[in-house]
This record gives structure tokens, C-alpha cells and sequence, in this order.
């Protein structure tokens, strides 16, 4: 089993920044895939980033890709999501998952069915 924690929500108007935390424990090493998702309100849920094994290796949603970065610090066990240039359009639940795939490029196409673990979500609200 592995816990996930999501920290470092909050409300920020647009052009800012957010980073959030995602801190895991337990079996870690059963997984090699974490990622991000957000689901707003009436929305299905979306995968916002994804980082396969040891940090080298990551892939964006198109709405995010030079404005979010996924990373992690293996030694603390934590996944990052750090967000700049915020749009209301960003406002989200956002979730951190962790699961194990059989390569690199399963991972970074992803769905919510890769992930056998999920976070309980951190809100982020944008405004304009």
C-alpha cells in the first residue's frame, strides 16, 4: 500500500504561482509512475503531468506545457507540481497518483487506470 498527501493549495489571482506537494509513504517502491490530475467542478477528471522513474523522464497536457513542472525528490519520498502564470482555467481539485508501469512510454501516456493510488485532492482557485 502507499498514502499520498497533497499539500500547497490555496486561492492566487491570475499570473501567479502555486506549488503543490504530494508527500508518499509505505510501499513506495512498488511504484515508478506518479502523476498529477485536476478535476474542476462538472469536468471530467484530466492528467496534468506525469514523471516516470528517478525524475528524467516527464510529459504535459497541452494546456500546461510550459507553465507547470512535475518533479520529485525520491529522498523525501515528495512529488511537485509547480505551477506559474495561473489561469482561472486552472482552478481545480488537484490529485497526485502513483502506480507501476511496464516501461517509459506508459507512463507518460498515462490514464487514471495506470494509477492504483490516489491523493485526496488540494483545491486550487484562480481568479481573474
Amino acid at each position: 500500500q502507499v498514502q499520498l498527501v497533497e499539500s500547497g493549495g490555496g486561492s492566487v489571482q491570475a499570473g501567479g504561482s502555486l506549488r503543490l506537494s504530494c508527500a508518499a509513504s509505505g510501499y513506495t517502491d512498488s511504484t515508478n509512475c506518479m502523476g498529477w490530475f485536476r478535476q474542476a467542478p462538472g469536468k471530467e477528471r484530466e492528467r496534468v503531468a506525469a514523471i516516470y522513474s528517478g525524475g528524467g523522464w516527464t510529459d504535459y497536457a497541452d494546456s500546461v506545457k510550459g507553465r507547470f513542472t512535475i518533479s520529485q525528490d525520491n529522498a523525501k519520498n515528495t512529488l511537485y507540481l509547480q505551477m506559474n502564470n495561473l489561469k482561472p482555467e486552472d482552478t481545480a481539485m488537484y490529485y497526485c497518483a502513483a502506480g507501476r508501469t511496464i516501461g517509459r512510454s506508459s507512463c507518460l501516456s498515462s490514464t487514471q487506470k495506470t494509477y492504483a493510488y490516489w491523493g485526496q485532492g488540494t483545491q486550487v482557485i484562480v481568479s481573474s
